[in-house]
């Protein structure tokens, strides 16, 4: 059962479930404020993983003795899982993949070669991960398409006036994140993809950093294909999920050949199975992904708006204190965003911030963050990013702004 809405979010109770933070660095507390790039895992993401290999390790979907049954329904029940996680109409919309970035490849490399033509245009957003702009970047360059860019205001928002003047007949796909990796923007998207598709165009929606925040509904939003990676969400790396609508994913091909995803082969012809397997050729990530499922239950069980209006209450106060450093300039000041606190501090490398940071067993992101175009649109080629998760504490930001207060003030 989840937390009452009326009760306090007991992050102290919450933090028991996670072995790592319990830790020393350098003999200071581990303080986790890197959970953009990837999140720790809770016990019962471990013993899930632990639980599979001690007994029921067996690949799946091709023999019918005990363990690979166990290993089978453990696997469907964990696409069941994302299903209802991300409320899709049928678990044959869910595709099993090592990551976001392997979900939006997969789409570019089908949906994209099936329908994109000499003079259509792509669009994304000066926001975009690296791996929401590049495979659109090389898809456009193969077929001798044109990307277009959507330009973002001096908060890190999306300028919807020149997106709407963007679109045109010749949109094909839209490609957004729902969540700057970068600054934490919450993008609207649920109006950005009904503008998309009164044009007919597709929409790729980069999930990576909504998933662990708050609710998606996908069937709410109608976005056509939804994409986010376990890592960022407290599951193991290497599993990932892409949705797609129904419709589409019976239309396009597949995109890697090999076994599980045939119906039969011959030298002659080979046929496909139905979505989500003509999706999933060779041996999956099976652990990861029945640990994904795992993972998925926990942060339910919490209760997803309980983790939203606690980690909202911090990103507020961290926001307060991070200002009041005089040097101290955050990049990225939209009001609806997540807990990505981007900043710069004058004069000095952020590199050098986070070393320092480092040495008090702090843990940040000092770097491009895969979000070159975004970074270049503030006119810096770094900044450095704390990022926070439900459980981190009040008291880790006041560390954290110690820390710098002392060396930069």
């Amino acid at each position: 059962m989840g937390l009452n809405f009326s009760q306090e979010f007991d992050v102290n109770t919450v933090r028991t479930s996670f072995p790592i933070l319990e830790q020393q660095i350098d003999g200071k507390p581990l303080i986790w404020l890197d959970n953009a790039s990837t999140t720790q895992k809770p016990l019962c993401v471990i013993d899930a993983l632990e639980h599979f290999y001690k007994r029921d390790n067996s690949n799946i979907h091709r023999a019918i003795h005990t363990l690979a049954t166990r290993a089978t329904d453990a696997y469907e029940n964990s696409r069941a899982k994302v299903q209802q996680f991300l409320n899709a109409s049928s678990a044959s919309e869910i595709i099993f993949t090592r990551g976001t970035t392997e979900a939006i490849n997969l789409v570019a490399q089908t949906y994209g070669r099936k329908y994109i033509r000499e003079g259509d245009e792509i669009i994304v957003s000066i926001l975009e991960h690296h791996s929401n702009i590049v495979p659109w970047q090389m898809l456009a360059q193969e077929v001798g398409a044109i990307l277009k860019v959507i330009p973002i205001n001096n908060r890190g928002e999306i300028k919807l006036e020149e997106y709407a003047q963007l679109l045109s007949v010749r949109t094909r796909i839209v490609a957004l994140a729902h969540v700057s990796n970068a600054l934490g923007t919450v993008l609207p998207i649920k109006s950005m993809i009904e503008m998309a598709h009164n044009y007919g165009a597709c929409v790729v929606i980069d999930g990576a950093q909504a998933v662990p925040h708050f609710t998606v509904d996908v069937q709410a939003l109608n976005c056509d294909f939804y994409a986010f990676s376990g890592h960022k969400m407290f599951a193991p790396t290497g599993i990932g999920v892409l949705y797609g609508k129904s419709e589409l994913l019976k239309k396009i091909p597949p995109w890697q050949g090999g076994g599980s995803m045939i119906n039969s082969v011959t030298f002659e012809k080979t046929t496909y199975c139905e979505p989500p397997a003509k999706f999933e050729a060779g041996t999956p990530s099976i652990a990861d992904a029945i640990a994904l499922s795992a993972a998925i239950n926990y942060i339910t069980q919490l209760g997803m708006n309980n983790i939203e209006i606690y980690e909202r209450k911090l990103t507020e106060y961290a926001i307060q204190c991070l200002s009041q450093i005089s040097r101290l300039k955050l990049i990225g000041t939209a009001p609806q965003k997540i807990g990505v606190l981007s900043f710069i501090i004058d004069g000095i490398a952020v590199e050098d911030v986070g070393k320092h940071l480092a040495q008090e067993g702090i843990a940040v992101r000092a770097g491009h963050h895969c979000a070159q175009p975004t970074m270049q649109n503030y006119g810096v080629a770094s900044t450095v990013r704390p990022s926070l998760a439900f459980y981190n504490t009040y008291e880790e930001i006041d560390a954290l702004v110690k820390a710098l207060k002392l060396a930069y003030s």
